[in-house]
């Protein structure tokens, strides 16, 4: 592993101040880069002159369009992360997968059927698990992949929809499955048949939504779109946010748009 370490004023502008920064060598399409090692791989890759024109969402490790594979020297194992949330690791070899192909089920939400069968009538490979574990372990969001995927062999859609909430798609499991399975699919399924089909329905929203239909709203709607650019920025910086840990009883000053 190589590393060097020179101040900041002489690799970039960019970084500011006057404190040194430590280059790292990263691998990125067979090519050498030397990087600042607290950078995450999608920084790193911008500092060494990519440009994103796709394979970049939303930087906050939500959208998971960044999906990114690389290995370490002196290791057999293929590494996987998100790309805005991985910081580098010196001498990392790494390729980028922002989209992985899937066959798709094609289906009306509200028109199917739901009992046990449902999920493995649109996705009958589900019973090709071998049960390896692999999309488990590739899964940068610490998600039980294998265990949703058991779920949905037994046909338990609230099981395999509280399981697999955190997934984000970035599609890794399904790079690395042997039986070729498209795991996030099967999951935002059940998802979605669990919150049009099973789960309880919200009284508020279905209250706010009528309210929304009755027009209630539209003349504060109509106000805000005659008022210009400035206007705007600053009703927006001064609005009543709510805390970052607010207290389970907290409402705002004026509530009344609740």
């Amino acid at each position: 592993m190589v590393s060097q370490t020179i101040p900041v004023e002489v690799i970039s502008e960019k970084s500011g101040g006057s404190a040194e920064v430590t280059l790292v060598p990263i691998h990125v399409m067979g090519r050498r880069y030397m990087v600042p090692s607290d950078l995450t791989i999608m920084k790193a890759m911008e500092y060494a002159g990519y440009q994103f024109t796709r394979g970049c969402g939303c930087r906050g490790g939500i959208c998971g369009a960044c999906g990114t594979v690389y290995r370490l020297p002196d290791s057999h194992r293929v590494e996987v992360a998100l790309a805005c949330q991985e910081i580098v690791k010196p001498d990392m070899f790494l390729s980028q997968l922002p989209f992985f192909p899937q066959n798709k089920a094609v289906y009306c939400i509200e028109e199917l059927d739901v009992d046990e069968g449902t999920l493995a009538a649109l996705y009958p490979e589900i019973f090709k698990c071998i049960g390896c574990g692999t999309c488990t372990r590739s899964c940068p969001q610490d998600i039980e992949v294998m265990d949703y995927m058991a779920a949905a062999i037994r046909g338990d859609i609230a099981r395999v929809a509280e399981l697999s909430f955190d997934c984000v798609m970035c599609g890794l499991c399904i790079a690395r499955c042997p039986a070729e399975e498209a795991q996030p699919l099967v999951a935002i399924l059940a998802r979605r048949i669990y919150g049009s089909h099973i789960a309880p329905r919200a009284q508020h929203l279905q209250e706010r939504v009528q309210q929304i239909d009755d027009g209630r709203f539209e003349d504060d709607l109509n106000e805000l779109m005659k008022k210009d650019l400035v206007e705007l920025k600053e009703l927006y910086v001064g609005r009543e946010k709510e805390p970052d840990m607010p207290d389970p009883n907290w409402r705002p000053t004026d509530s009344s748009y609740l």
